[in-house]
């Protein structure tokens, strides 16, 4: 086996620590921590949640004030009822509502927060009865371009056969 030499050694450090300040850069600057700071647990339940998962964002006006801790599906109901963790400092109205938005048209999706007007204030453990689902893009366009087709072919049905040409 081949001695290392002391400079192979010192670069395999340096670049250990600086991937390591690779990584604790992305964590802290992804606005993700390592461990659950304090908040309070919120549900909400939505008929669809297209791609939305645990670890999404929770914003309020546009900015994250929590992310989504979990997922399931009331066996009940058949409703995802997602759990939130939201900053405890913020007195959340008890009228509250909860939508599913896009980040973009290829980007994830979050959680959009949108306060209420109540005196009474939603506590931990408490739950958000107004809800607005994922709208799916798909479904979206699969309207639109039906609705497209028939307004063509009622346009075809309806429209004078042209002149014939003299020949």
């Amino acid at each position: 086996m081949q001695k290392r030499s002391l400079a192979e050694i010192l670069t395999g450090a340096v670049i250990l620590v600086v991937a390591g300040w690779f990584l604790v850069h992305a964590v802290t600057g992804s606005g993700r921590s390592l461990a659950g700071g304090p908040g309070i647990t919120l549900t909400a339940r939505f008929d669809r949640i297209d791609g939305l998962g645990a670890g999404a964002d929770v914003r309020l006006a546009g900015v994250k004030i929590g992310q989504v801790v979990s997922q399931r599906i009331d066996p009940q109901t058949f409703l995802a009822v997602l759990t939130l963790r939201v900053d405890a400092g913020l007195n959340l109205p008890s009228d509250s509502s909860a939508e599913i938005q896009s980040e973009s048209l290829l980007g994830g999706k979050y959680i959009a927060l949108v306060p209420g007007g109540s005196d009474r204030f939603l506590r931990d453990g408490g739950e958000i009865t107004i809800t607005a689902s994922a709208v799916s893009l798909e479904s979206l366009l699969g309207r639109f371009i039906f609705s497209v087709t028939e307004m063509n072919q009622q346009r075809g049905g309806d429209a004078p056969a042209p002149p014939a040409t003299p020949q």
